[in-house]
């Protein structure tokens, strides 16, 4: 027979799940709504499914997240990772980081979810590697940005400056903000938190 304390656990795990999952419906849902107001927002079938892939995707691997670690650290770093793909993805597809959303150099971004995401599985999730392959992850990100500027990838003049020094400074904050959490997860759990 199960202790209240381990029902009152499955009951919050519960409600965050639903919670959780309550939003990525209301998030695929908005522009549904939203194009019943305004023709300014047009999405088409495809448009639906790709949302869905990316917030089901992501939803899974913070279900996946919560249920690797006990440690609440390990747990928040691998959330801001975690959001920050989806981030990376939803920009390049909807806008483009460097240019517009047609610019193929935008493509060069996939190396830096390559490094987060493999670098995470290479690492088994264990806090102090995922400290290494996050700042590995700001370091391309930045290193990108770099790269992008001097070959000119960017839209160009201070439009290009502009975004890549938002963009590279937003995500590389992201990785370093997730390696900081992975940390503290290390110190208050040990390397396997």
């Amino acid at each position: 027979m199960a202790a209240n304390g381990e029902i009152g656990t499955a009951r919050r795990g519960s409600q965050w799940r639903i919670l959780g999952w309550g939003t990525v419906i209301g998030l695929i849902l908005l522009p549904l709504a939203a194009m019943q107001f305004t023709s300014e927002v047009n999405w088409n079938l495809s448009d639906f499914i790709a949302a869905g892939l990316m917030l089901g995707v992501t939803g899974g691997a913070l279900e996946l997240a919560v249920r690797a670690s006990g440690n609440p650290w390990s747990r928040a770093g691998a959330a801001v990772m975690i959001l920050g793909c989806l981030m990376l993805v939803w920009v390049n597809g909807a806008v483009g980081f460097l240019g517009d959303e047609g610019n193929p150099a935008n493509l060069v971004f996939l190396l830096v979810l390559g490094i987060a995401v493999g670098g995470s599985i290479a690492s088994r999730f264990q806090s102090a590697q995922m400290v290494r392959t996050m700042i590995a992850t700001a370091v391309t990100q930045g290193g990108i940005g770099t790269i992008a500027l001097m070959a000119g990838w960017a839209s160009p003049g201070w439009e290009g400056i502009y975004e890549v020094l938002l963009g590279t400074t937003l995500f590389g904050g992201l990785w370093l903000a997730s390696a900081a959490l992975f940390h503290r997860a290390t110190e208050r759990g040990g390397a396997t938190g």
